[in-house]
Parts: structure tokens; C-alpha cells; sequence
């Protein structure tokens, strides 16, 4: 059985200082969601042995909605985000997200902060953030850096994350009267589902109904989640109509295709990657102001 020493921190001072004592050897950990699942599976090696511990740390927590500028601490909570309504009313797509994911255990005790570092490709925040244009803030005891959240993981499970690191909010721009979002995701089943493809979309529907600046990120298409410009293309100056949606949702499919290439998987999901970009537009076009 792994052993471990588990190191509390309340304060942030002190979780940065025991991230830099624990460099390239140590975890951070907030919900635990992902990491007790990771320790449990003794077929995957783990580098590290120090578990730092940053519940407790209460500069890390809250949601906040100032000049048009939304910020996420690291540790709220998916039932923090999913039930907050102003964070419903500026970036519906989030909370829509975050009640997706796992069981109410799950969405009270995992973090936003430990979804988007732990960076699986299923990850049902990532989508959102990405297509959000979401910067994270990173610090260490030297100081703090900003990470777009389209640049942040490199690959499934690494990331910008320096080893003496902590990723400690998340901000966006609130969304505009005139623009819309949704997300959509399939799993085997309707609840306590791992993402088997997700879809988030945000864009600007002006008054005589043309779409611009849209944006779509998928999660689970290709190894990392990423925003598809060959679908948007399709879409910007349209007014959604069913053929620039059957035309974004084939462009989504066709990247991923290049992309990945074609395994035993394609077939299926080719056809279903189309349908999910088509009823995600469409969620997003009925969405209310």
C-alpha cells in the first residue's frame, strides 16, 4: 500500500510554502475527488509522496461579479457554482456544467480548481472556462502569473502547474446582454456520468439575428479541450439556421478526425459530435438574455 504524509495548511502563505518544500514530489489537494481515486489505483504511479492539504484556506473560496469581471476561487465547490445566481445569470454555461458532474456528494466536496488542474479531457469545467476565454491565476512564493485556460493543459493530465505552484482563482468577463451559452455532454448514463463528449458554446446574437464571435470548446473530442475555429467559421455571420449548424457540427467531426485519426471509436462518434454541436448551438440561441 502507497504511503503518504499529509501536510494541513490554513493559511495561503503557508500552502505555498510547503508547495515549494514539497517540489516534484508533492500533491495538492482540496475535495479529494481525484486524488483519492488516484491513489487507490495502484496500477498508476504517482510522483509524489507529500499530500499538501488547502481546504482549509479561506482566501481560496468565493465567487465574485465586479466591473463585468467574474473571479472563482480555486475552492468553490460545484454546488458553490451551480446554485450561485448571479454566477447563473453572467455565465449560465458554468453552473450548467457544474451540475452535471458526478453525484451532489461529489459537487459539494469537489473543487473548480481540482477539475481544471487534474486535467482530464473529460473534465466538465474545462469547456466552459475554454470557451469563456477564463484566465487562471498561479502562485508560488515568488510571485503570480496569469494562464489562459485554452493554454493551460498541454496534454491529459499536465499542465502549465510549476511543481511549487497552486492554482488559486479563475477569472472571465461576464457575458453581455447580447450574448448566449450552453453546454451539453453525453455519458453512458443520465447521472454520476464521466463526459463521453461535451460541448460548450458562447456567442453574440445581434438584433436582426446575426451570429458573431462565436466560440466552441469540446471536451473528449481530442486529447486536450479545445476551441474548434473551423466550426465557429461556420456560424459567424449566419443566423443559425439548420444548414450553417449541420455545416460547424461536420467541420467539429472533421477536425477531430485529423486530429486523432480513425479508430474504432470514429464511426460512432463522428455522426455524434455533429448532433451534439447542433442541439448545443441551438440550446444557446434559445437561451433567455
Amino acid at each position: 500500500m502507497r504511503r503518504v504524509s499529509f501536510h494541513r495548511a490554513t493559511t495561503l502563505d503557508e500552502a505555498l510554502e510547503l508547495r515549494a518544500r514539497f517540489a516534484g514530489r508533492g500533491a495538492v489537494v482540496a475535495g479529494g475527488t481525484d486524488l483519492l481515486v488516484a491513489l487507490r489505483a495502484e496500477s498508476r504511479s504517482l510522483p509524489f509522496l507529500e499530500v499538501v492539504d488547502i481546504s482549509p484556506v479561506a482566501a481560496l473560496r468565493g465567487i465574485a461579479v465586479a466591473g463585468g469581471t467574474v473571479t472563482v476561487g480555486a475552492l468553490a465547490t460545484h454546488h458553490e457554482l451551480e446554485s450561485d445566481a448571479e454566477l447563473r445569470r453572467v455565465a449560465p454555461l458554468l453552473g450548467e456544467a457544474c451540475a452535471t458532474i458526478g453525484s451532489p456528494q461529489i459537487r459539494n466536496r469537489g473543487t473548480v480548481g481540482g477539475n481544471v488542474a487534474n486535467a482530464a479531457s473529460c473534465a466538465d469545467t474545462l469547456p466552459p472556462l475554454v470557451a469563456l476565454g477564463a484566465s487562471l491565476t498561479l502562485r508560488s512564493r515568488d510571485g503570480s502569473r496569469e494562464v489562459p485556460a485554452a493554454g493551460f493543459v498541454s496534454a491529459p493530465y499536465e499542465t502549465a502547474l510549476r511543481p511549487d505552484e497552486i492554482l488559486t482563482a479563475i477569472s472571465f468577463h461576464a457575458l453581455e446582454s447580447d450574448e448566449r451559452s450552453a453546454f451539453r455532454k453525453l455519458g453512458r448514463r443520465n447521472a454520476l456520468s464521466v463526459s463521453r463528449l461535451s460541448v460548450a458554446v458562447v456567442l453574440r446574437r445581434g438584433a436582426e439575428g446575426v451570429l458573431s464571435d462565436v466560440r466552441i470548446a469540446a471536451g473528449s473530442v481530442v486529447p486536450t479541450v479545445r476551441r474548434f475555429p473551423e466550426a465557429e467559421a461556420c456560424l459567424n455571420g449566419s443566423r443559425g439556421e439548420d444548414a450553417a449548424l449541420g455545416a460547424a457540427g461536420a467541420a467539429l467531426a472533421a477536425a477531430m478526425v485529423q486530429e486523432t485519426g480513425r479508430r474504432w471509436s470514429t464511426p460512432y462518434k463522428e455522426p455524434v459530435v455533429q448532433a451534439m454541436v447542433r442541439r448545443t448551438v441551438r440550446a444557446a440561441l434559445e437561451a433567455r438574455p
